[in-house]
C-alpha cells in the first residue's frame, strides 16, 4: 500500500515524464546498475551467477541502488533483465559467460507456437518483491522505473533462442507465416501488459518498454509487427495507481525513421538512439510527448571535458523546456561494462548544471 513507502523527495523525473516544468533535466542511464561498477561485479560474485543475481530479492535491491550511491541520479530503475517473461512460459533462460542469453527451447513451428500461453505471473513473483523491496530501500529518494522488453523484441530471442546478428529465423517465420508470427506476439502483448501493471501494483512509479529491436524491421513491417503490439501493451498498462499517475515510456532503438508514428502509440515519452536530433525530434512530436535521450554511450570514454561539451550539445539541442514540452536525459542505448565510472560523474553533473543555467536564461 502507498502508506507503506515514504513519501518522494525527488520527483523531478516523473514531473518531464508529464511535461511538468522542472528546475533541471533529470537524468538516469539505461543499465546504470551494471558491469561498469566494481561493487555490482563484486555483488554479482556473490550471487554466483546473472541469474542467481536478478531472482534474489535482496541481491536484486542491492545492486540497484549502486549506482544511486555513487551518482545524483533522477531516477532508479528495477535490475532486471527483458527476458524474464519468456523463461516463465517455460522456454528455459540461461547465461553464458561471454555469451549473453541462450534459451532451452524456440518458437518455430506450429506445435511450439500452440504450447505458447501468457505465464501465470506467480512464477514472475521474485520480480515484484524485488519491485517493492527496492522501493522501500530507495525510501522516496527518487521514483523507481520497472519495465519490459516489446512483444517483437521479446519474440525475437525466442525465435532465434538467443542473440542474433542477422535475425534470420525471426524474419523467416514472419515473412512465411506471418499467422504465426502474430500469434507469438498477441501473447507476448498479453504477457508483457500483465507483468508491466503486477511491477506497478508493487511499486513502480514508471515503466518503459524496451523495443529494442524493432529497428532491424523493414518499413511496413515495423508498424505490423512491432508498433501494433507496443501500442497493445501501452492500451492495457495502467495510467494511474492509488490515484497516482503512472508514466510510460516507449524506446524503439533505431526507430527515429518512425519518431511520429511512435509518439502516437500511447506513451508518455519517446525514448530515443544517438542517431536522432533531439532538436528536430521535439519539434516533429510537439506537446505530444515527451523526449527522453540520447548521448551516444561511447562519448563517456572520452576525456571529462569532452563528456561535459557532448552533454552540452545534447541539452543545446533539445533547448530550453517549455511548457508542454519534457527531456529525460540519458544515453542512446545501454551503458557499456568497459564505462570508466568517473565519467558518469562528469556526465550527471554537467547535466544537473548545464540544465539549470538553460532555465536560467531569458
Amino acid at each position: 500500500m502507498p502508506s507503506s513507502f515514504a513519501p518522494l523527495q525527488n520527483d523531478t523525473f516523473l514531473r518531464a515524464c508529464l511535461r511538468q516544468p522542472t528546475d533541471h533535466t533529470p537524468i538516469w542511464l539505461m543499465r546504470q546498475a551494471g558491469r561498469y561498477l566494481p561493487e555490482y561485479r563484486a555483488t554479482r560474485e556473490k550471487a554466483g551467477s546473472f541469474m542467481g543475481l536478478a531472482t534474489n530479492r535482496d541481491y536484486a535491491t542491492e545492486v540497484t541502488l549502486q549506482p544511486l550511491e555513487r551518482y545524483p541520479l533522477d531516477a532508479a530503475i528495477l535490475f532486471s533483465d527483458i527476458l524474464t517473461v519468456p523463461d516463465a512460459m517455460g522456454l528455459g533462460l540461461t547465461f553464458q559467460q561471454g555469451e549473453g542469453p541462450k534459451f532451452a527451447k524456440t518458437v518455430r513451428d506450429e506445435a511450439a507456437v500452440a504450447a505458447l500461453e501468457v505465464p501465470d505471473m506467480d512464477k514472475l513473483r521474485y520480480v515484484f518483491d524485488a519491485v517493492t523491496s527496492i522501493r522501500k530501500a530507495l525510501n522516496g529518494r527518487v521514483p523507481l522505473i520497472g519495465f519490459s522488453g516489446s512483444p517483437w523484441t521479446l519474440a525475437c530471442y525466442m525465435v532465434e533462442g538467443g542473440g542474433s546478428d542477422d535475425y534470420r529465423l525471426v524474419k523467416s517465420l514472419m515473412y512465411a507465416r506471418p499467422d504465426l508470427m502474430h500469434r507469438v506476439l498477441e501473447i507476448n502483448a498479453r504477457s508483457v501488459a500483465a507483468y508491466l501493471n503486477a511491477q506497478i501494483e508493487a511499486g513502480a512509479q514508471a515503466v518503459m518498454l524496451f523495443d529494442s529491436w524493432g529497428g532491424v524491421l523493414a518499413d511496413g513491417a515495423f508498424q505490423q509487427f512491432s508498433l501494433a503490439y507496443s501500442r497493445q501493451v501501452l492500451e492495457a498498462v495502467k495510467t494511474e495507481h492509488e490515484g497516482v499517475r503512472i508514466p510510460r515510456i516507449l524506446f524503439t532503438k533505431g526507430g527515429g525513421l518512425w519518431l511520429d508514428e511512435i509518439a502516437d502509440a500511447g506513451a508518455d515519452v519517446v525514448g530515443l538512439d544517438w542517431t536522432m536530433n533531439l532538436g528536430t525530434a521535439r519539434a516533429r512530436v510537439g506537446d505530444r510527448v515527451a523526449l527522453q535521450g540520447n548521448l551516444d554511450p561511447n562519448v563517456l570514454f572520452a576525456p571529462p571535458e569532452a563528456i561535459r561539451a557532448q552533454a552540452r550539445a545534447v541539452l543545446d539541442s533539445f533547448g530550453k523546456p517549455a511548457t508542454g514540452s519534457g527531456h529525460i536525459f540519458n544515453l542512446g542505448h545501454g551503458i557499456s561494462q568497459f564505462t570508466p565510472p568517473d565519467s558518469v560523474t562528469a556526465l550527471v553533473d554537467e547535466v544537473h548544471s548545464h540544465s539549470r543555467k538553460l532555465r536560467e536564461a531569458v
